[in-house]
Parts: structure tokens; sequence; C-alpha cells
């Protein structure tokens, strides 16, 4: 079926739910007016409708693939890519200062759950140069972003993130990459990076990596690591393409999902690059961006989802099986009760979780355009609950679209796989959903706690002040997480760790009720039952993930290694 980009499901967020006024009101952003932001939303769900989403399924059928030491991409993503660049929306919320829009990163957010809807394959590409753009606007010396920050923001030009090494995954301090520094002031990288996503293709003239290495006598660990800008081809100061740098990809993994998105084994040989920032800072270079980024994989999970849900209820009106036990029926699976649960839990959880993403977009544009300490801590709690639950959202709900499928979702011809097949990774993707869960109970609850009791408060007096018969359970269920997170402060932090995943997907359980609840006091019909299946249906397992938060290390570690065995 055509994917739709969910426009007015975002103009409806931005103005009742989750409001971008405040954002607009504040001197950074005051040319982000609602004429703006619509027409932004506009023409990114014309670009995703009839661009990016007839190269969903070509992405898959006809993967990326290394030919002779060049990576060819799926036919029409070069021009799918060309696309995106010429609209501008790869510097979307980059610096005007080379070349960018300077909108909130809450616009950026939206083009992410859109453009994944219609082809995650394709997005991810801009994606990464995003946030390399937003590391050199942070880091680099002035050289540096003369050359590559109007490249980048063009499209011209794209970048990567190189973190990962076989023998290190999530433990980054553990990378062997060396940095040999030279006399001109360049430094000579080698090592191996893999999981590179679009390391090495055909759709730009070069590209841009960021490189994690480490200087000789560096202290091991995190502590000794710096970061390397690393080109493709080298450049001339003048921006006009130089030699060929001595880096290759050697190989491209061969993945579950996201086939048409090229994931490099990329080998540096004395490659030419450049320090970015200071030596032996590169780990918090690279989380500048992160953050970002988590925020943008979480919303890989709700765009996907949204093609999925879309995919599932189209097939739901068309496939007629069984008889229909209910009035003026359609005579069509959308009249069995079990077949419309489902479809509302998609509908409901993807509107939950795209409030959260926004949630968290929009405060971390308030924080940078107040600098104020209170944004600047609701948008780090709210981080790697919006990563966690979307991208978690993205694997069940599309799980759950195979499931409205039946047998025909086990069959690759109707495409339901594939979108599950294509979210499973992201809650992998820059730090593991369990990681997340711990970064929330352990450095995010560092406060003891006060950035989200203060969120908590705000939804509690919401809840209090609303008229609706759904208040008082997203009553209840604020005050269960309340005294959960006053317990799970007093706890040291393997007792913590134990139940941390428990803990965040029950803050973002209590989220999703509290932003249902919004909607559901809007005068809209439609989003009243909407809110309603959410509270009454969803919101109540709240309770069971307190209880679990709650339990403690103990049972975990009394079993020996042993009770393991197969």
């Amino acid at each position: 079926m055509p994917y739709r980009a969910p426009v007015s499901e975002y103009q409806f967020i931005l103005e009742q739910v989750v409001p971008l006024a405040p954002v607009v009101a504040s001197d950074y952003f005051a040319e982000a007016t609602p004429d703006l932001t619509d027409a932004i939303l506009n023409e990114c769900g014309k670009l995703c409708d009839t661009v990016m989403a007839p190269l969903q399924r070509p992405g898959d059928l006809v993967p990326a693939h290394l030919e002779n030491g060049v990576v060819r991409t799926t036919p029409g993503f070069a021009e799918g890519y060309a696309a995106i660049a010429e609209g501008g929306w790869v510097g979307i919320s980059a610096s005007p200062s080379f070349g960018g829009m300077g909108l909130p990163l809450t616009m950026n957010t939206a083009m992410h759950d859109m453009m994944c809807g219609a082809c995650i394959s394709l997005n991810l590409c801009p994606l990464l140069s995003q946030g390399q753009i937003e590391a050199l606007e942070h880091h680099a010396s002035s050289e540096l972003q003369d050359i590559y920050l109007p490249k980048l923001i063009s499209g011209e030009w794209t970048g990567t993130m190189n973190l990962t090494e076989s023998h290190a995954g999530s433990d980054v301090g553990a990378l062997s990459t060396k940095a040999e520094p030279q006399s001109d002031g360049t430094y000579k990288v080698t090592g191996q990076k893999i999981f590179i996503t679009w390391g090495e293709h055909d759709v730009a003239e070069n590209i841009c990596h960021l490189v994690l290495a480490r200087l000789p006598g560096a202290k091991p660990g995190p502590k000794g690591i710096s970061l390397f800008l690393v080109p493709k081809f080298i450049p001339h100061p003048d921006g006009t393409l130089g030699v060929r740098n001595d880096l290759r990809c050697v190989s491209l993994e061969h993945k579950l999902g996201i086939h048409g998105s090229p994931t490099a084994v990329m080998e540096f040989s004395a490659a030419t690059g450049w320090l970015v920032g200071e030596e032996h800072n590169g780990m918090a270079c690279m989380f500048t961006m992160m953050n970002n980024a988590r925020l943008a994989v979480g919303m890989q999970g709700v765009g996907v989802a949204e093609g999925a849900y879309q995919h599932a209820l189209s097939y739901a009106l068309g496939r007629k099986q069984g008889t229909s036990l209910i009035a003026d029926g359609t005579g069509t699976i959308i009249d069995h009760a079990d077949v419309r649960r489902m479809l509302a839990q998609m509908k409901s959880e993807i509107f939950a979780a795209r409030s959260i993403g926004v949630a968290c977009a929009v405060a971390l544009d308030m924080a940078k355009a107040t600098q104020d300490s209170h944004w600047k801590a609701r948008a780090a709690l709210l981080t790697p609950i919006a990563k966690s639950f979307g991208s978690d959202v993205g694997v069940q709900m599309s799980d759950i679209g195979v499931q409205i499928h039946g047998g025909m979702g086990f069959i690759e011809e109707t495409a339901a796989a594939q979108y599950l097949r294509d979210a499973r990774i992201t809650p992998i993707y820059e730090g593991t959903n369990g990681i997340q869960s711990m970064d929330l109970v352990a450095r995010k609850m560092m406060d003891g706690g006060a950035a989200a009791f203060s969120l908590m408060d705000e939804m509690a007096q919401l809840a209090t002040a609303s008229k609706s018969d759904l208040a008082l359970a997203v009553q209840v269920s604020v005050a269960e997480l309340r005294a959960t997170t006053e317990w799970l402060v007093t706890q040291d932090l393997n007792e913590r760790f134990a139940g941390s995943v428990s803990y965040q997907r029950a803050f973002a359980r209590v989220l999703g009720g509290y932003f249902h609840l919004i909607a559901a006091s809007s005068d809209d019909g439609k989003r009243e039952r909407l809110g309603r299946f959410y509270i009454n249906s969803l919101l109540p397992e709240h309770n069971a993930l307190c209880a679990q938060a709650r339990v403690g290390s103990s049972d975990i570690y009394a079993l020996e290694l042993n009770d393991f065995a197969a």
C-alpha cells in the first residue's frame, strides 16, 4: 500500500500535546513560525510519500553490495538521496553560518520519523551526516569547519561515525585503533572498525569518517581516546577533492534487515586524519552528538512502526475471513475483536512513543535556546526513555503487524516482515536499550531523582486538574512511579541495574498515559477513544513493571553458573 507520512499527527502533537510554541517564543528559534513549520512538515511529507516510500521494497530486495572494492547501492537510492540533499533536509537544524536552516531539533525529529516510515535504509545516510555536522560545529577547528561543514550540510559529502571494533563492542574504551602524529599537524590513523553505517557508497562524492583512536602513550580506557576526521578523499582548502586516502571498505555485513543501508567493515591503513577537539577528549566530543543520535534512533523505531501499522491496517481492511460478530461490520478481519485490539495497540503505542520523542526534542531545543538547567536535566532524563521506548515500539508493533497478516505475514512477498527485520537493529543502535536503562537509573539519577520528580509533578498536576474520567488512572500510575523512584534512589547501583529495564519501561508507560490524557482532553473524539483504550488497556502494565523494578538483584545472583547450562 502507499505510505502516507503522519503530517497531521505532528501538527496535532506540536499544537496541543507537546506544544512547539515555547520553543518558537525564544529569540533563538523565533524564525520558526507556525507557517514555516507547517510548510516544512508538508514538504517533508511529500518527499516521503513520493520519493522515499517507493524505495522501501527495492532496498530490501536489491540490497547494497560490494563490487570490486566499490559499494553499489540499491537502484534509485542515489536519486532519492539527491532529492533529500537538494531539498536542504540534511541541514535542517544545522547552523545557518554554513548553509543550514537553523530550525529546532524538534522539526528534525519529525523529519526522521516520517522518513524512516517511508524508507529507513535511505534515511540512515543523512541521519549520520547530521550527527557529524553537530560534532564538528561544537568541536572542530575553524579551518576544518570551513572546509567540511558547507559540504556536509549541502549533502555533497556524507558523514559516518567509526566507534565499534570487533573485540570491543559496547566497551568503546577497549578499542585498539591508533593515531600517529605527523610533523604537518595531521595524524596517521590505523585500525579496523565494524558496523559502519553508510561507511562506503556511491551516492555522494566524498565520505567523511569520524574515527575514535588512541594516541601514543594515551591512558587505557575511554579517557585515552581521541577523535579524528578521516575523509575518503583529502580535500584542498577550497573544498575541491584531492587524492584518495588510504582507507577502504573490506566487506559489507550481511544483516537481518535494513538491506539497502550498506553497513561496512572499514580498514584504515595510516590514513590521513585531523584531530577534532582536544587530545584524549574524543569520547566527550562523540557524546555531543550521541544524545541527539539516540533520540533519532528512537524515532527510527517510531517511523518503522508507523509504516508497519499502515501496512497492517490496509491488510485488515481488505482481508475477508470468518464471520463478523458486530452490527454493520465491514466483512473484513478488522471486525474481529483481536485484530481490532492489535490495531488499537499499534496506533496508541505509536502515539505515546512519538509524543515522548517530541517532548525530548522540545526539551533539547529549550535547553539550547535558554541554557536553563531545568531543560538540560529534562532533556537528559528523557533521552534514554525516548530511545528505548521508541525502538522497542518499532520492533513490537512491527511484530504485531506480522501477526495481523497471519500466515501471509510470514511470507516475504507481503512485505510485512521487512518492517520487523528493519526495526530490530534500533534497540541495539547507539547503546543498547539495556545500557540506556542503566544510564537512566544511574547517571540520570545522580541528582537524587530531582529531574524525574519534577516531571512527575507536572504529570500529577495536569491529571489532578483534568475533568476527564481517565485522569484518576493516570494519577495513580504517577504515584506508583514516584514510589518506585523513591525506592530506586536509595539502592546501590547493581540493585538499580537489575530492574532498570522494567523501570525504564514503566516510566515510558506512564508518560504515554499522560500524553494520551492530554490528547483525550481535546475536542477530537478519535483522540478520546484512542486515549481510553491506552489508559484502560495498556497503562495498567505499569504496576507489574514497577514491581519488577523493585525486586533487586538477589534472585539474579542466587543463580549459579551451572543453572544457566543448556
